[in-house]
C-alpha cells in the first residue's frame, strides 16, 4: 500500500474496517486518556491478530496490501450512494467471489451484463484510487465479439444519453428499457463514477430501483393505484376493465418489448396473470407510455361489438393471423420479398389486399358500421 493509503487505513481503524475478508479495528488504553496504548487488530480470511501496537499493525497492513488497496478503492474510488456501491460490487461478483480469485479474474476482464448492456471490468494501476482501482468497458450486449475497431469509440458517459435516443433504423425510442438499443459504439475505458453515470443515462432509475429491490424498500404502485391517481385526459384508463389490464401488461410488458421485470400486479390483492418477464431491474409501476396506450384502449373498450360476416379461403385467414403476429412482434422487416410463403410478406398482402379489399378499403366489401348499423 502507498503511504496515504496506508495511513487512510490506519485512521478509519478507529471506527473500524470490514471489507472483502479484511477486517480492522483500534481499541482505545484502559484508561480512556492515553491514547498511545491503543490495541490494534487486524485479520485477513479469519486469521486474526489482537494486541497489536501501531507498528505492527501498519506492517501487517503493508504484508496483504492487495486487501488493503482493494479496501481503498471501494473506500474513496467509487461514487457516492449505497445503491451505486452495491451495484459495482456486483458487477465483479463481489457476493459470489473472494478476493485473491476475483483479483485473478479481473487482470483478464469479469464480465456482467445489465439490460442490452455488456461490462467489462478490469484492474487499472493508473487509477485514482491507486493500483488497485478498476477500469470498466461499456458496449453493446450484441457487439462483444465484435472487433473494436468496428465500432464508434467514446469516452464522456453522457454521450450515453444521444446513444439511447434512437434505435438502429434512427427511429425515436420513447422507451428506455425497450430491447431496441442501437449497436455500433463502446466506451473502452471509463472509471467507476463514469461507468455510473453512462449506465443512468442508458437506464434511468434502474440502479436504485434494483438496489431498493434487494434491500425490501422498493415502493410499488399496481395498476389501481396508477389509474386512480391520473387526472385530465388520463383519468379515464380507471374505466379499463379488468381483463384488459391483463392485454395491456401482455402487449407492454413482457421481455420482447421491455427490459424491466413487472412488479406491479393489478391490486394489492390480485395478481395479474401474465408474465412478469425476466429482467434484471424492477419496474415498479405502470410507464407513462403504458397509461398512454391504456387511455386508448380505454376509448376502444367502450365500443360494442359487431358481427361481421366475411369470405375468406382457408390460407386467407392464416394469412391475415400471420400478418397481425408479424406486425405485433416487430418482426415485418425481417420477411424477405422472395419469401412469398410467409403471410406476412409485401407482394403476398399486396395480392390479398387486391382480391379482397374494395377502392374504399373494405375487407371483402364490408364497411365497417356504428352503433346504428350504418
Amino acid at each position: 500500500m502507498e503511504d496515504a493509503q496506508l495511513d487512510a487505513f490506519v485512521a478509519a481503524a478507529e471506527d473500524g474496517v470490514d471489507c472483502d475478508g479484511l477486517v480492522a479495528a483500534r481499541r482505545s488504553g484502559g484508561d480512556g486518556q492515553n491514547e498511545a496504548a491503543g490495541e490494534y487488530v487486524f485479520a485477513v480470511d479469519g486469521d486474526r491478530r489482537d494486541n497489536l501496537d501501531e507498528s505492527t499493525f501498519r506492517s501487517l497492513a503493508s504484508d496483504h496490501s492487495s486487501y488493503g488497496g482493494n479496501w481503498y478503492f471501494w473506500e474513496r474510488g467509487v461514487p457516492p450512494g449505497d445503491d451505486r456501491v452495491a451495484f459495482l460490487r456486483w458487477l465483479e461478483g463481489t457476493d459470489t467471489t473472494q478476493l485473491p480469485e476475483r483479483l485473478d479474474r479481473l487482470e483478464s476482464g469479469v464480465h456482467a451484463t445489465w439490460g442490452q448492456l455488456h461490462v467489462t471490468v478490469s484492474l487499472d494501476p493508473d487509477g485514482d484510487a491507486g493500483e488497485y482501482s478498476r477500469q470498466y468497458a461499456l458496449c453493446h450486449a450484441d457487439d462483444v465479439t465484435s472487433d473494436g475497431a468496428d465500432l464508434t469509440e467514446y469516452h464522456d458517459p453522457l454521450d450515453a444519453r444521444e446513444l439511447s435516443k434512437l434505435d438502429e433504423d434512427g427511429r425515436y425510442r420513447p422507451l428506455k428499457t425497450a430491447p431496441t438499443l442501437q449497436r455500433g459504439w463502446h466506451f473502452p475505458d471509463l472509471g467507476p463514477h463514469e461507468l455510473v453515470r453512462a449506465v443512468e443515462c442508458f437506464y434511468p432509475a434502474t440502479i436504485p430501483n434494483w438496489y431498493r429491490e434487494g434491500e425490501g424498500d422498493l415502493d410499488i404502485d399496481n395498476w389501481r393505484d396508477t389509474a386512480e391517481r391520473q387526472t385530465g385526459i388520463y383519468e379515464v384508463v380507471e374505466e379499463l376493465p379488468r381483463e384488459a389490464v391483463e392485454w395491456v401488461a401482455q402487449a407492454c410488458c413482457v421481455d420482447s418489448q421491455c427490459l424491466k421485470r413487472r412488479e406491479w400486479e393489478y391490486d394489492d390483492d390480485e395478481e395479474l396473470a401474465a408474465p412478469a418477464g425476466d429482467g434484471e431491474f424492477p419496474c415498479r409501476e405502470p410507464c407513462s407510455l403504458v397509461v398512454a396506450a391504456a387511455r386508448k384502449w380505454t376509448i376502444l373498450e367502450g365500443e360494442s361489438e359487431r358481427t361481421y360476416e366475411f369470405e375468406l379461403t382457408p390460407s386467407e385467414k392464416n394469412q391475415l393471423e400471420e400478418l397481425i403476429d408479424a406486425v405485433a412482434d416487430g418482426r415485418v422487416d425481417d420477411v424477405r420479398e422472395a419469401d412469398v410463403g410467409d403471410g406476412a410478406n409485401r407482394y403476398r398482402a399486396r395480392y390479398l389486399r387486391a382480391k379482397r379489399f374494395d377502392e374504399d378499403g373494405n375487407l371483402c366489401g364490408v364497411e365497417t358500421t356504428n352503433g346504428d348499423g350504418e
